[in-house]
Protein backbone atom coordinates (compact mmCIF):
# COMPACT_ATOMS: atom_id res chain seq x y z
CA UNK A 1 0.00 0.00 0.00
CA UNK A 2 2.83 2.18 0.92
CA UNK A 3 4.38 1.80 -2.36
CA UNK A 4 1.41 2.21 -4.57
CA UNK A 5 0.88 5.71 -2.34
CA UNK A 6 3.97 6.75 -3.33
CA UNK A 7 3.99 5.89 -7.17
CA UNK A 8 0.49 7.85 -7.38
CA UNK A 9 1.41 11.00 -5.39
CA UNK A 10 4.31 11.38 -7.71
CA UNK A 11 2.72 10.54 -10.82
CA UNK A 12 0.18 13.32 -9.44
CA UNK A 13 3.03 15.85 -8.53
CA UNK A 14 4.34 15.22 -12.07
CA UNK A 15 0.86 15.85 -13.65
CA UNK A 16 0.86 19.44 -11.92
CA UNK A 17 4.42 20.26 -11.84
CA UNK A 18 4.16 19.69 -15.97
CA UNK A 19 2.40 22.33 -17.54
CA UNK A 20 4.45 25.10 -15.11
CA UNK A 21 7.06 24.56 -17.01
CA UNK A 22 7.01 26.86 -19.92
CA UNK A 23 8.31 24.42 -22.85
CA UNK A 24 6.02 24.00 -26.11
CA UNK A 25 6.39 20.29 -26.38
CA UNK A 26 3.33 18.53 -26.43
CA UNK A 27 4.31 16.18 -22.74
CA UNK A 28 4.27 20.20 -20.72
CA UNK A 29 1.38 21.21 -22.70
CA UNK A 30 -1.44 18.79 -23.00
CA UNK A 31 -1.05 18.25 -18.87
CA UNK A 32 -2.57 21.51 -19.38
CA UNK A 33 -6.19 20.19 -20.24
CA UNK A 34 -6.65 17.93 -17.27
CA UNK A 35 -6.09 20.29 -14.68
CA UNK A 36 -9.24 20.28 -12.63
CA UNK A 37 -9.02 16.01 -13.12
CA UNK A 38 -5.79 15.88 -11.66
CA UNK A 39 -6.37 18.26 -8.50
CA UNK A 40 -9.59 15.96 -7.71
CA UNK A 41 -7.62 13.42 -8.33
CA UNK A 42 -4.96 14.68 -5.61
CA UNK A 43 -7.63 15.79 -3.31
CA UNK A 44 -9.06 12.27 -3.14
CA UNK A 45 -5.48 10.54 -2.67
CA UNK A 46 -4.72 13.56 -0.14
CA UNK A 47 -7.92 12.82 2.28
CA UNK A 48 -7.83 9.28 2.08
CA UNK A 49 -3.84 8.89 3.05
CA UNK A 50 -4.83 11.55 5.86
CA UNK A 51 -7.40 9.31 7.25
CA UNK A 52 -5.82 5.85 6.77
CA UNK A 53 -2.12 6.04 5.99
CA UNK A 54 0.39 5.06 9.03
CA UNK A 55 2.98 5.49 10.24
CA UNK A 56 3.21 9.20 9.05
CA UNK A 57 6.71 9.83 8.60
CA UNK A 58 8.72 12.70 7.42
CA UNK A 59 8.43 11.72 4.05
CA UNK A 60 5.14 11.35 3.99
CA UNK A 61 4.38 14.90 5.46
CA UNK A 62 6.52 16.01 3.19
CA UNK A 63 4.73 14.62 -0.28
CA UNK A 64 1.73 15.70 1.80
CA UNK A 65 2.57 19.36 2.15
CA UNK A 66 3.88 19.31 -1.45
CA UNK A 67 0.23 18.12 -2.76
CA UNK A 68 -1.60 20.35 -0.77
CA UNK A 69 0.16 23.35 -2.13
CA UNK A 70 -0.31 21.84 -5.85
CA UNK A 71 -4.24 21.64 -5.12
CA UNK A 72 -3.85 25.25 -4.09
CA UNK A 73 -2.65 26.06 -7.09
CA UNK A 74 -4.99 24.54 -9.03
CA UNK A 75 -7.93 26.00 -7.24
CA UNK A 76 -6.28 29.72 -7.75
CA UNK A 77 -5.96 28.43 -11.92
CA UNK A 78 -9.65 27.13 -11.62
CA UNK A 79 -11.88 29.30 -9.69
CA UNK A 80 -12.23 31.95 -12.24
CA UNK A 81 -13.80 29.39 -14.67
CA UNK A 82 -16.37 28.46 -12.13
CA UNK A 83 -19.82 29.71 -10.91
CA UNK A 84 -18.14 30.09 -7.36
CA UNK A 85 -16.05 33.34 -8.88
CA UNK A 86 -17.79 36.83 -8.76
CA UNK A 87 -17.90 38.70 -12.13
CA UNK A 88 -19.35 42.34 -12.24
CA UNK A 89 -23.27 42.04 -13.12
CA UNK A 90 -24.35 43.37 -15.92
CA UNK A 91 -27.13 45.23 -15.50
CA UNK A 92 -30.21 45.27 -18.10
CA UNK A 93 -29.11 46.74 -21.18
CA UNK A 94 -31.26 48.32 -24.19
CA UNK A 95 -29.77 46.21 -27.25
CA UNK A 96 -28.35 48.31 -30.24
CA UNK A 97 -28.80 45.04 -32.28
CA UNK A 98 -31.22 42.13 -32.22
CA UNK A 99 -29.94 38.85 -30.69
CA UNK A 100 -27.69 37.07 -32.85
CA UNK A 101 -26.82 33.46 -32.24
CA UNK A 102 -23.71 31.00 -33.06
CA UNK A 103 -22.88 27.66 -33.05
CA UNK A 104 -19.32 26.57 -33.08
CA UNK A 105 -19.04 22.40 -33.90
CA UNK A 106 -15.54 20.51 -34.60
CA UNK A 107 -17.90 17.66 -36.78
CA UNK A 108 -15.46 15.18 -36.32
CA UNK A 109 -14.20 14.69 -39.93
CA UNK A 110 -15.02 10.62 -39.46
CA UNK A 111 -18.36 11.00 -38.81
CA UNK A 112 -20.70 10.69 -41.27
CA UNK A 113 -24.00 10.76 -39.05
CA UNK A 114 -24.78 14.52 -40.85
CA UNK A 115 -28.68 14.53 -40.32
CA UNK A 116 -28.04 14.60 -36.47
CA UNK A 117 -26.04 18.32 -36.65
CA UNK A 118 -28.88 19.48 -40.01
CA UNK A 119 -31.79 18.67 -37.56
CA UNK A 120 -29.89 20.25 -34.50
CA UNK A 121 -29.43 23.61 -36.88
CA UNK A 122 -33.66 23.42 -37.83
CA UNK A 123 -34.57 23.60 -34.34
CA UNK A 124 -31.96 26.40 -32.55
CA UNK A 125 -31.82 28.05 -36.07
CA UNK A 126 -28.43 30.07 -35.47
CA UNK A 127 -27.94 32.98 -37.28
CA UNK A 128 -23.83 31.91 -37.68
CA UNK A 129 -22.96 28.18 -38.33
CA UNK A 130 -18.90 27.21 -37.78
CA UNK A 131 -17.78 23.80 -38.91
CA UNK A 132 -14.45 22.63 -38.12
CA UNK A 133 -12.79 19.05 -39.22
CA UNK A 134 -15.40 19.78 -42.95
CA UNK A 135 -14.40 18.02 -45.57
CA UNK A 136 -15.78 17.53 -48.88
CA UNK A 137 -18.59 14.75 -47.78
CA UNK A 138 -19.49 17.51 -44.82
CA UNK A 139 -20.19 20.19 -47.27
CA UNK A 140 -22.18 18.55 -49.68
CA UNK A 141 -24.29 17.32 -46.69
CA UNK A 142 -24.86 20.88 -45.24
CA UNK A 143 -25.62 21.47 -48.93
CA UNK A 144 -29.82 21.61 -47.96
CA UNK A 145 -29.11 24.52 -45.30
CA UNK A 146 -27.78 26.76 -48.17
CA UNK A 147 -31.40 28.11 -48.63
CA UNK A 148 -31.65 29.33 -45.04
CA UNK A 149 -27.92 30.41 -44.99
CA UNK A 150 -27.60 31.94 -48.27
CA UNK A 151 -23.84 33.79 -47.28
CA UNK A 152 -21.19 31.06 -46.76
CA UNK A 153 -17.58 30.28 -47.38
CA UNK A 154 -16.11 26.52 -47.79
CA UNK A 155 -12.89 25.11 -47.49
CA UNK A 156 -13.21 21.62 -47.33
CA UNK A 157 -10.14 19.80 -46.79
CA UNK A 158 -9.57 16.16 -45.58
CA UNK A 159 -6.68 16.53 -43.26
CA UNK A 160 -9.15 17.65 -40.43
CA UNK A 161 -8.79 21.35 -40.83
CA UNK A 162 -11.47 21.63 -43.09
CA UNK A 163 -13.58 25.03 -41.85
CA UNK A 164 -16.92 26.18 -42.96
CA UNK A 165 -19.01 28.97 -42.19
CA UNK A 166 -22.57 29.72 -43.09
CA UNK A 167 -24.67 33.00 -41.90
CA UNK A 168 -28.04 34.46 -42.52
CA UNK A 169 -27.08 37.89 -41.69
CA UNK A 170 -25.74 40.35 -44.20
CA UNK A 171 -22.13 40.01 -45.15
CA UNK A 172 -20.04 42.84 -46.26
CA UNK A 173 -17.00 40.55 -46.78
CA UNK A 174 -15.53 36.79 -46.08
CA UNK A 175 -12.05 36.24 -46.49
CA UNK A 176 -9.78 32.74 -45.67
CA UNK A 177 -6.65 33.63 -43.77
CA UNK A 178 -3.66 31.45 -43.18
CA UNK A 179 -1.79 32.88 -40.73
CA UNK A 180 0.66 30.43 -39.98
CA UNK A 181 0.74 27.49 -42.32
CA UNK A 182 -1.14 26.79 -46.03
CA UNK A 183 -2.84 24.10 -44.48
CA UNK A 184 -4.64 25.68 -41.76
CA UNK A 185 -7.46 28.19 -42.97
CA UNK A 186 -9.22 30.43 -40.56
CA UNK A 187 -12.40 32.59 -41.07
CA UNK A 188 -12.90 36.28 -40.96
CA UNK A 189 -15.83 38.05 -42.15
CA UNK A 190 -17.24 41.05 -41.63
CA UNK A 191 -21.01 41.21 -41.00
CA UNK A 192 -24.04 43.37 -40.27
CA UNK A 193 -27.27 42.34 -37.99
CA UNK A 194 -30.64 43.19 -39.23
CA UNK A 195 -30.52 46.71 -38.24
CA UNK A 196 -26.85 47.47 -39.66
CA UNK A 197 -24.58 46.92 -36.46
CA UNK A 198 -21.18 45.80 -38.09
CA UNK A 199 -19.27 43.04 -36.44
CA UNK A 200 -16.52 41.48 -37.12
CA UNK A 201 -16.05 37.41 -36.80
CA UNK A 202 -13.27 35.17 -36.51
CA UNK A 203 -13.50 31.13 -36.98
CA UNK A 204 -10.20 29.55 -35.89
CA UNK A 205 -8.87 25.65 -35.72
CA UNK A 206 -5.41 25.84 -34.86
CA UNK A 207 -3.63 22.00 -34.55
CA UNK A 208 -3.09 20.44 -31.01
CA UNK A 209 -0.13 19.45 -29.13
CA UNK A 210 -0.11 15.59 -28.75
CA UNK A 211 1.91 12.59 -29.11
CA UNK A 212 -0.51 12.25 -32.26
CA UNK A 213 -0.29 15.24 -33.97
CA UNK A 214 2.06 17.88 -33.81
CA UNK A 215 5.02 17.27 -31.11
CA UNK A 216 4.95 20.90 -29.91
CA UNK A 217 2.37 23.75 -29.42
CA UNK A 218 4.16 26.25 -31.47
CA UNK A 219 1.72 26.33 -34.70
CA UNK A 220 -1.01 26.74 -32.47
CA UNK A 221 -0.09 29.32 -30.36
CA UNK A 222 1.81 31.17 -33.49
CA UNK A 223 -2.01 31.08 -35.21
CA UNK A 224 -4.30 31.90 -31.89
CA UNK A 225 -1.47 34.82 -31.16
CA UNK A 226 -1.39 35.97 -34.96
CA UNK A 227 -5.33 36.18 -34.83
CA UNK A 228 -4.91 38.44 -31.71
CA UNK A 229 -2.98 40.77 -32.89
CA UNK A 230 -5.48 40.56 -36.32
CA UNK A 231 -8.36 41.41 -33.65
CA UNK A 232 -6.20 44.63 -32.48
CA UNK A 233 -6.63 46.67 -35.52
CA UNK A 234 -10.74 45.88 -35.87
CA UNK A 235 -12.46 49.12 -35.03
CA UNK A 236 -16.31 46.89 -34.94
CA UNK A 237 -17.34 44.76 -31.85
CA UNK A 238 -15.46 41.53 -32.41
CA UNK A 239 -16.64 37.67 -31.58
CA UNK A 240 -13.62 34.58 -32.37
CA UNK A 241 -14.55 31.10 -31.69
CA UNK A 242 -13.70 27.92 -32.47
CA UNK A 243 -11.73 24.50 -31.54
CA UNK A 244 -8.96 26.46 -30.05
CA UNK A 245 -7.13 22.75 -29.18
CA UNK A 246 -6.02 24.74 -26.00
CA UNK A 247 -8.28 25.02 -22.39
CA UNK A 248 -9.21 28.57 -21.25
CA UNK A 249 -6.44 28.84 -18.43
CA UNK A 250 -3.87 27.60 -20.37
CA UNK A 251 -0.90 30.16 -20.07
CA UNK A 252 -1.23 30.55 -24.51
CA UNK A 253 -4.97 31.29 -23.94
CA UNK A 254 -4.33 33.88 -20.91
CA UNK A 255 -1.71 35.59 -23.71
CA UNK A 256 -4.49 35.40 -26.83
CA UNK A 257 -7.24 37.07 -24.25
CA UNK A 258 -4.95 39.69 -23.26
CA UNK A 259 -3.24 40.50 -26.57
CA UNK A 260 -6.83 40.62 -28.40
CA UNK A 261 -7.82 42.75 -25.26
CA UNK A 262 -11.37 40.17 -25.71
CA UNK A 263 -13.53 39.00 -22.59
CA UNK A 264 -13.62 35.22 -21.70
CA UNK A 265 -17.81 34.79 -21.21
CA UNK A 266 -16.41 31.06 -19.24
CA UNK A 267 -15.01 33.90 -16.18
CA UNK A 268 -17.86 33.40 -13.71
CA UNK A 269 -19.93 31.38 -15.57
CA UNK A 270 -18.60 27.61 -15.31
CA UNK A 271 -16.35 25.70 -17.79
CA UNK A 272 -18.86 24.69 -20.13
CA UNK A 273 -16.62 22.02 -21.32
CA UNK A 274 -16.72 20.79 -24.83
CA UNK A 275 -14.34 17.51 -25.44
CA UNK A 276 -14.37 14.28 -25.00
CA UNK A 277 -18.41 14.23 -26.01
CA UNK A 278 -18.01 10.54 -25.36
CA UNK A 279 -16.59 10.70 -21.89
CA UNK A 280 -18.37 12.87 -18.99
CA UNK A 281 -15.15 12.48 -16.75
CA UNK A 282 -12.59 13.62 -19.11
CA UNK A 283 -14.31 16.33 -20.45
CA UNK A 284 -12.17 19.74 -21.29
CA UNK A 285 -13.14 22.99 -22.62
CA UNK A 286 -11.40 23.71 -25.67
CA UNK A 287 -13.76 25.16 -28.04
CA UNK A 288 -13.16 28.51 -27.18
CA UNK A 289 -15.50 31.82 -27.15
CA UNK A 290 -14.11 35.50 -27.04
CA UNK A 291 -15.86 38.90 -27.54
CA UNK A 292 -14.90 42.26 -27.38
CA UNK A 293 -16.69 45.03 -24.60
CA UNK A 294 -19.81 45.94 -26.85
CA UNK A 295 -20.94 42.27 -26.75
CA UNK A 296 -23.25 41.13 -24.34
CA UNK A 297 -24.09 38.02 -23.59
CA UNK A 298 -27.45 36.23 -23.18
CA UNK A 299 -26.57 32.68 -23.41
CA UNK A 300 -23.31 30.48 -23.61
CA UNK A 301 -23.97 26.96 -23.54
CA UNK A 302 -23.13 23.43 -25.07
CA UNK A 303 -25.95 21.51 -27.11
CA UNK A 304 -26.67 17.98 -27.35
CA UNK A 305 -23.72 15.07 -29.31
CA UNK A 306 -24.33 15.10 -33.22
CA UNK A 307 -21.86 12.17 -33.27
CA UNK A 308 -18.79 14.21 -33.03
CA UNK A 309 -15.92 13.72 -30.15
CA UNK A 310 -16.99 17.42 -29.70
CA UNK A 311 -19.92 18.92 -28.06
CA UNK A 312 -21.64 21.92 -30.20
CA UNK A 313 -20.72 25.61 -28.40
CA UNK A 314 -23.85 27.72 -28.44
CA UNK A 315 -23.47 31.60 -28.25
CA UNK A 316 -26.35 34.29 -28.54
CA UNK A 317 -25.29 37.75 -27.74
CA UNK A 318 -26.63 41.19 -28.31
CA UNK A 319 -24.60 44.66 -29.11
CA UNK A 320 -24.20 47.91 -27.43
CA UNK A 321 -21.75 50.49 -28.31
CA UNK A 322 -22.75 52.99 -25.81
CA UNK A 323 -22.09 50.87 -22.68
CA UNK A 324 -18.88 50.71 -21.13
CA UNK A 325 -20.01 47.91 -18.22
CA UNK A 326 -17.57 45.32 -19.06
CA UNK A 327 -14.42 47.68 -19.41
CA UNK A 328 -13.02 46.73 -16.20
CA UNK A 329 -12.62 42.95 -17.38
CA UNK A 330 -10.47 43.73 -19.97
CA UNK A 331 -6.75 42.42 -19.43
CA UNK A 332 -3.63 44.24 -21.21
CA UNK A 333 -0.40 42.75 -22.18
CA UNK A 334 2.93 44.39 -20.81
CA UNK A 335 4.70 46.21 -23.23
CA UNK A 336 7.37 43.78 -23.20
CA UNK A 337 4.91 41.36 -23.80
CA UNK A 338 4.46 42.50 -27.34
CA UNK A 339 7.61 41.29 -28.04
CA UNK A 340 7.33 37.35 -26.88
CA UNK A 341 3.89 37.24 -28.92
CA UNK A 342 5.82 38.42 -31.65
CA UNK A 343 8.77 35.84 -31.08
CA UNK A 344 5.70 32.89 -30.84
CA UNK A 345 4.04 33.59 -34.27
CA UNK A 346 7.25 33.91 -35.82
CA UNK A 347 7.81 30.40 -33.95
CA UNK A 348 4.54 28.82 -35.64
CA UNK A 349 5.36 30.10 -38.61
CA UNK A 350 8.92 27.99 -39.08
CA UNK A 351 7.23 25.05 -37.34
CA UNK A 352 6.86 22.35 -40.49
CA UNK A 353 3.82 20.80 -39.44
CA UNK A 354 3.55 16.92 -39.49
CA UNK A 355 0.05 16.83 -41.23
CA UNK A 356 -1.11 14.24 -44.30
CA UNK A 357 -2.86 15.96 -47.10
CA UNK A 358 -5.57 13.04 -46.43
CA UNK A 359 -6.03 12.15 -42.89
CA UNK A 360 -7.07 8.68 -42.07
CA UNK A 361 -9.15 7.59 -38.83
Amino acid sequence: MHLFYYLLISVCIIFSILPLVRNQHWIFRVLEFARFQVAILQLAVLVLVLLFFTPKTLIFWTTAAVTLALIVNHVVILIPYTVIYKRKPVQKISKNSDLISIISVNVYQFNKDYQQLITLINEVQPDILLTMESNQAWEDALTVIENDYPNFKKVPLENTYGIHFYTRLRVENIKVNYFISDDLPSIEASLLTENGERFTFFGVHPPPPSPTEEDTSKERDGELLAVAKAVREVKNPVIVTGDFNNVAWARSSILFRKTSELIDPRIGRGFVATFHAKYRLLRFPIDLFFHSTDIFIQDFKTLRNIGSDHLPLYCSFSINKEEDLQEDEVETLHEDDLEQVDELIEKGIEEDGNRPTVAQE
